[in-house]
């Protein structure tokens, strides 16, 4: 078989879906299993296995031996010994002190300042470490209503982009080089005109505004412009849930969910943990109310039903796998069975497929009344979002479960309307001047609307854009914006609590800030983001002492009262609904039971691409799929047997380890684009699901050209579903990293979980007698830790696979990226991984999410046998690394059972880009080629709060180091401490029934362990 580079490889016979689904059904008892090729459990991957560093992948290129690989070794060492362990020659440098030190620094000391990561319109409260004046480090802020402290994979990685050399750095007009005063100049020429007619030919488009600083100077824009217009688009907007609250409602309002009062949910295609407004606290609220301790044995219950998996989905107590078509039908089938007037007609036959689920939850949430909860997702139709509210409000949920406010944006519209508007008005020739503030329409435009093709009619275009993209392209003028943490500015969090926006270091690439380029239209260039900001809050500021306001609000990171309070709202005629809903055949289950749904979706970890040329968000393996630098068409296991599709592994020669897709034609409306394919246990059957935001073109050096450009067949009449989905195989088969069985553990007992009923019986499953007796077993006495004894406890009840632990870890550690080619062999960096284990059938698995990082054992296998003493045990149980000992020979990361070690293989970080420099954490080594790195406990932050208390001759608190990973965490699932201290978070855990480690019987005894996963399945459905 040929590659797409032409060359032959011995490779996995093509995986037969109906051959592991006979298998599955076969095993006895329960069995976790990681990926498709596992079950297949055929020769050739239990070869790949087997062959963890095979001979032909030693290097990237020109394969050489284990003698040849040696001898290029020793000289390397040896010239190493020549320069002093360096990487080359010592250049001189000069040292220059601060003539004048600024207040409040002390050099080596980090500071922390709070300011608001904006992600989609919404705002999360954060806190920046900061040393001697460069951002290297993001923190949630604790006392912020938004993020509680802990931050998403976004917000982690968006620290990255302040730091990407690929900004861009100069203003450009046509492409060449120019000035912001001769851009300017050039404005003003245009803006003369449009001030004698009323700015007719003015158009702005901006993405989702919730600035009320920006918003009220596009309020003073138009007023001097009276017949200008303003227009917002997202690719990844809410125009259904406007839509939905105008048709439950008559007006838009803001839907707030109160999770931590909530007992039965049922969602309808939300994931609310991880891609919805609110996901960071909404992800504490529900899972907080999940743990399990001695003395509390309940928990809430989730009952989802959506189309594609997803990380909410995967934490379901009940999952129900429809295409998209049919959630509306549930929805309405759901109300009717509420007792909502619900027309018969509109809920057809098919809904008797799904009435045995349907009637356990509705069942179960009229129990709860008061304490239920029904939650609609962003995309789907407002038909579901008008049942959804009709839902609540039956069972009288609002107040309680769910509140109701003024919008948090401050001209709430449709935006695809607004975008089809200036469509409209660029084909008739009358937008003379158009200024773009943000996202990049000619990428991510719906492709029947042909942005691109009209944008060169406009007479003035300028662009604001943190990159050169596509849209720079195509506009005559391009202005390079200011990263969030360079300039100014203010936003609203989900409830509407307002952040000020303050930088934490100067403009890198001289950049100006929305703020900046709007006064620049209003005819004031030289206006600052500070003044401008801080006189829109003077003019607002009801205190007589603004200083002491402004000054509250920058140190808090929000501003007290300015979130918004619930508001009365009056439901709707249910029977208006449907003339109200404009929902087509997509809302009421239009087309044949036999065509071909397709699903657009928002990248889990690069969103709507503006975050195709971060590295890390890129490399980040997605939630289920694990799949990296790349998107593909998730399909289901049936779908892929009735299209014969699929995927399969390569175990020897050069393409050792990668997977190779189908791949497919995808045609829809038209228009045509090919996908790898990928199939997904869980998915619904009928359907497939595209994600959008890869296929860039101008994206900088590592996103242009990754993945595909699915949005060359999104149509702004159906943004989210449609029919009609023509799906043909090409013959060609094409390369994807994926991680889902690196570093796998060949069948051992791994997870341990059970139903909440289980657990009451048999409250110490988890633990096994027959494993705590071997790890009990040793020829030596066990050694007493004096002092501190660092340990950690992770609950996978509450872990929801989001990544933000993996990203943060990332940031702290100076973690370098490997690329797609690097990843595709089994050689990411990442300090931890995330495990995703599925149980039971491919058509309807539950999922379990097990973080694996080094386990600091005790008795630690790595450390018998590096031939430097590289690694060593501490005298608080720590499982050091000593970098500068490592010569790489591997052997600890052979000895490793749980195979949490990272070889730099390469030179994997980037020692040459000056900006990435000063990204990089100063308490850290940066690692070179050769050497072994992996998870230290963050040990730099535990000698930093041992000084801080020794300085005060007391010992370290219990909660006052916090490791990356526990910081990020928006689950609180990691925690960490000393479990010497028996009154100590950690040590509590440890000693909780569902307390367990991994692979105790080979008597390691890791200090990392785990609480045992639980799910409450509804006893009474008959479905679990």
């Amino acid at each position: 078989m040929k590659t797409d580079g032409g060359n032959s490889i011995c490779q996995t016979a093509p995986l037969d879906v109906a051959a592991i689904r006979a298998r599955l059904s076969g095993l006895a008892g329960e069995r976790y299993w990681r990926s498709l090729e596992e079950l297949a459990a055929s020769e050739s991957f239990h070869e790949l296995l087997r062959r963890e560093f095979p001979r032909q992948v030693s290097m990237r290129s020109d394969p050489l031996g284990r003698r040849e690989f040696l001898k290029l070794m020793g000289a390397s060492l040896a010239l190493a010994g020549l320069t002093a362990c360096g990487r080359s020659a010592p250049v001189d440098r000069r040292i220059v002190p601060y003539v004048r030190q600024p207040e409040n620094l002390v050099p080596g000391m980090p500071q922390y300042f709070a300011t608001a990561f904006t992600h989609n319109g919404i705002a999360s409260g954060i806190l920046v470490e900061s040393h001697e004046g460069r951002p290297t480090k993001i923190e949630g802020n604790p006392t912020h209503p938004g993020s509680l402290g802990s931050t998403d994979a976004f917000a982690q990685a968006s620290i990255l982009a302040l730091y990407d050399p690929d900004r861009s750095r100069a203003v450009t007009n046509a492409g060449s080089i120019s000035t912001w005063s001769a851009f300017f100049n050039a404005l003003n020429g245009e803006l003369e005109g449009q001030r004698l007619n009323g700015g007719a030919g003015l158009r702005i488009l901006t993405e989702t505004v919730t600035s009320p600083t920006i918003a009220n100077q596009l309020r003073l824009l138009l007023a001097k412009f009276p017949r200008a217009k303003w227009h917002q688009y997202e690719p990844a907007g809410r125009d259904n849930v406007r839509a939905g609250a105008r048709l439950a409602f008559g007006e838009f309002v803001e839907t707030q969910y109160r999770f931590a009062s909530s007992e039965v949910i049922l969602a309808l295609d939300a994931d609310f943990l991880l891609m919805e407004p609110g996901n960071v606290r909404y992800a504490r609220e529900f899972t907080d109310k999940r743990r399990v301790r001695e003395g509390k044995t309940t928990m809430n219950r989730l009952y989802m039903v959506e189309s594609t998996p997803s990380v909410t989905g995967a934490m379901a107590d009940h999952r129900l796998a429809l295409r998209p078509s049919e959630i509306p039908v549930f929805a309405r089938a759901a109300a009717a069975r509420l007792g909502l007037p619900v027309d018969a007609k509109s809920t057809p036959a098919s809904s008797a497929s799904f009435a045995p689920w349907l009637d356990a939850a509705a069942r179960d949430l009229e129990k709860h009344r008061g304490a239920g909860l029904v939650v609609a997702g962003n995309h789907q139709p407002p038909i579901v979002h008008a049942l959804a509210h009709a839902m609540n409000h039956t069972l009288g949920n609002v107040d309680k479960t769910v509140i109701y406010t003024e919008p948090i944006e401050p001209h709430p519209v449709d935006q695809m309307a607004s975008l089809r508007e200036l469509i409209d008005d660029m084909k008739a020739g009358r937008v003379i001047v158009l200024i773009i503030l943000g996202g990049n329409p000619v990428f991510s435009a719906p492709a029947d609307l042909r942005f691109e093709e009209l944008l060169a009619r406009v007479g003035f275009s300028a662009y604001l854009s943190l990159y050169e993209n596509e849209t720079s392209a195509r506009c005559q003028w391009h202005i390079p914006e200011t990263h969030y943490l360079e300039s100014w500015s203010d936003t609203r969090a989900y409830d509407g609590t307002v952040t000020i926006l303050q930088p934490l270091i100067a403009p890198l690439y001289s950049g100006k800030s929305p703020h900046e380029f709007l006064a620049a239209v209003m005819g004031q260039p030289v206006r600052s983001s500070y003044n401008i900001v801080r006189d829109y809050w003077k003019s607002r500021n009801r205190t007589k002492d603004f200083e002491l306001f402004w000054r509250t609000a920058l140190h808090d990171g929000w501003i007290a009262g300015t979130d918004f309070p619930p508001k009365a709202v009056r439901l709707k005629s249910i029977s208006s609904f449907d003339q109200g809903s404009g929902a087509g055949a997509t809302d009421a289950g239009g087309g044949s039971s036999d065509s071909l749904e397709i699903i657009f979706r928002p990248d889990p970890t690069i969103f709507d691409g503006r975050f195709a040329n971060n590295g890390w968000l890129q490399e980040l393996p997605k939630p289920l799929t694990k799949l990296t630098w790349d998107n593909a068409v998730l399909i289901s296991p049936a779908t892929a047997e009735r299209l014969a599709l699929g995927h399969r592994v390569a175990w020897s020669g050069g393409e050792h380890g990668k997977v190779f897709a189908d791949m497919v034609e995808l045609r829809y409306a038209g228009r045509s684009v090919q996908s790898p394919v990928w199939i997904t246990p869980g998915h619904a059957d009928g359907c497939a699901t595209v994600y959008f935001g890869y296929g860039r073109t101008r994206a900088g050096k590592v996103g242009t050209g990754a993945g595909f450009n699915t949005y060359a067949i999104r149509t702004s009449d159906s943004p989210w579903h449609g029919f009609g989905l023509e799906m043909r195989k090409t013959g060609a088969r094409y390369p994807l990293a994926c991680t889902q069985f690196h570093h796998n553990m060949e069948g051992r007992d791994l997870v341990r979980a059970a139903t909440l009923e289980q657990y009451r019986r048999e409250p110490h499953f988890a633990r096994g007698d027959e494993h705590a007796s071997q790890a009990e077993t040793s020829l030596y006495a066990a050694h007493k830790y004096e002092g501190y004894a660092w340990g950690m406890v992770i609950d996978t009840s509450v872990c929801i696979g989001c990544n933000a632990c993996v990203v943060a870890c990332q940031a702290e550690n100076n973690i370098p990226i490997v690329g797609k080619e690097e990843v595709s062999r089994g050689r990411e960096m990442h300090w931890i991984r995330i495990d995703r284990y599925y149980k039971g059938s491919l058509e309807s698995p539950e999922t379990v999410h097990q973080p694996v990082l080094c386990m600091q054992c005790e008795n630690a296998p790595c450390e018998l046998v590096c031939p430097v003493n590289a690694t060593n045990h501490s005298a608080e149980g720590l499982n050091d690394m000593v970098y500068n000992r490592c010569v790489g020979t591997r052997y600890c990361s052979n000895n490793c059972p749980y195979k949490v070690r990272r070889f730099n293989f390469f030179q994997y970080s980037d020692f040459a880009t000056p900006s990435l420099k000063l990204l990089r954490n100063p308490d850290v080594t940066v690692r070179s080629r050769g050497v072994m790195e992996k998870c230290t406990y963050c040990v730099q932050r535990i000698n930093a709060a041992k000084i801080a208390a020794a300085k005060e001759d007391r010992e370290v608190r219990d909660g006052e180091i916090a490791t990356a990973c526990q910081a990020a965490c928006p689950t609180q699932a990691i925690v960490f401490g000393n479990i010497n201290d028996p009154g100590s978070r950690v040590a509590k855990l440890k000693a909780n029934s569902l307390n367990y480690g991994i692979l105790t019987e080979l008597n390691t005894r890791p200090r990392t362990t785990y609480l045992a996963k639980l799910k409450n399945p509804n006893p009474k459905s008959g479905t679990e």
